[in-house]
């Protein structure tokens, strides 16, 4: 679960950075024929957020190896 969550999280990190640096939205390109209001693409942008959600507990882990 916590690799499945890192690695949305870091998709939504690179959608992030292309779209700051060249205005680019490849998740809305990819699932939502270039617009953010494609339906499959609001879903991506849905779950990706659920997991930054989900990763704040890890802030708090317990088991946390540093």
């Amino acid at each position: 679960m916590k690799k499945l969550a890192l690695v949305l999280i870091i998709v939504g990190a690179i959608n992030w950075g292309l779209i700051g640096l060249f205005q680019f939205d490849l998740v809305a390109t990819l699932f939502g024929g270039g617009s953010q209001e494609g339906a499959f693409a609001r879903v991506i942008y849905t779950i990706v957020g659920i997991a930054g959600v989900v990763s704040i507990a890890f802030l708090f882990d317990s088991n946390k190896h540093e």
